[in-house]
């Protein structure tokens, strides 16, 4: 079986940090999002993995590599513009092969990752097997009509009135067959090759599908209080290491200390990670708090926050919360001014604050 990772679009809706990255490559608990998902196939036992690229295509590559680090072969596969998850099949066709394959948008985040997913469709061999979870809205996905025995009988893209409450997760197994259903699109009001069309023309011509419930956690990495909140559930399962230097400061709970990272006069309170090199000074970092490599955080208290590398955060009074800070971006006050921070800065940002 092949890995088929998506990770072109225009992360539109993570605006500024996507102006200058691709939003794939945004670290949760200081790895990239789409590490996960490769690390998930690959715990999968899959070692051919096609990743579809677009506008970020340089950085993609530049960030992911040949595969060399997972001992695995990565193809890369250019898309136009992003036109739907079927046309990335439909591309990915002199890659993909004859083979079954996994196809997984690099934006999400599974906790149970899919090595049962892959044992089942290998053993059961349907046409195809979706990845499902109950959500509160279900308008906003394609949704799922299943029978008791996990049988899909309909599907309906983002419909204004949802007859069930499953939607699809981005993680879907398929056969061949999937390339026939591909080349019978026709483009959706969105003027893209619509994934569910697909699925829904292999139930209409008789062929077997088959879903899942997700078990444990599942994110979709989509807006910024998203990827806040799968920093929280990613730092839920880390492990105390520390590999840094203490001087005069206190940690309580589980932290993950980098090589290089120095931590002097400060308390840290876990689960939280600082990455390598980075420097806190006379700070807090409060739980569920990512603070990447070459950070320098002085003088400031930081929680529930994903703090990206470079950053410089100095002398703020109040303390900055479930927030994002890009790359390189600078945050400094000059005078005390009582009010609560909340940011969503693209890299490169400048913030002063002045009385």
């Amino acid at each position: 079986m092949r890995g088929l990772i998506l990770s072109g679009g225009f992360g539109t809706r993570l605006r500024p940090l996507t102006y200058t990255g691709a939003k794939q490559l945004i670290p949760v608990a200081n790895k990239p999002i789409i590490f996960y998902g490769i690390e998930a196939l690959v715990d999968a036992g899959i070692k051919e993995i096609g990743i579809v690229i677009g506008d970020t295509a340089e950085e993609v590559k530049n960030t992911v590599g040949n595969g060399e680090r997972w001992n695995i072969t990565i193809t890369y596969i250019p898309q136009e513009a992003p036109l739907g998850l079927a046309h990335a099949i439909k591309i990915s066709k002199n890659f993909l092969k004859d083979e079954p394959f996994i196809m997984y948008l690099g934006d999400n985040l599974l906790k149970q990752g899919v090595y049962d997913l892959v044992k089942l469709f290998k053993n059961k061999k349907p046409n195809a097997l979706i990845l499902l979870t109950e959500v509160a809205n279900p308008q906003e996905f394609g949704v799922a009509v299943v029978d008791e025995k996990g049988i899909v009988k309909k599907l309906i893209e983002k419909p204004k009135e949802p007859p069930s409450n499953f939607a699809l997760v981005g993680v879907y197994l398929f056969d061949e067959v999937i390339f026939q259903a591909v080349e019978h699109l026709k483009p959706s009001w969105r003027n893209e090759l619509e994934i569910t069309d697909a699925i829904q023309w292999l139930l209409d011509n008789g062929f077997n599908v088959e879903s899942q419930i997700v078990k444990g956690w599942w994110k979709d990495t989509g807006k910024p209080d998203d990827i806040i909140d799968a920093n929280l559930l990613v730092l839920e399962d880390i492990k105390s290491s520390n590999k840094g230097t203490l001087i005069d400061s206190t940690i309580h709970g589980r932290v993950e200390i980098a090589e290089g990272a120095i931590i002097e006069k400060s308390i840290i309170r876990g689960p939280a990670i600082i990455g390598m090199n980075a420097k806190v000074s006379h700070a807090y970092i409060g739980p569920f708090s990512s603070i990447g490599d070459n950070v320098v955080i002085e003088n400031s208290e930081i929680e529930c926050s994903v703090i990206m590398e470079g950053a410089k955060i100095n002398n703020l009074e109040k303390r900055i919360d479930r927030s994002i800070v890009g790359k390189n971006v600078v945050i400094n006050q000059t005078d005390h001014s009582p009010r609560t921070h909340k940011f969503i800065l693209g890299d490169q940002s400048y913030v002063q604050i002045i009385k």
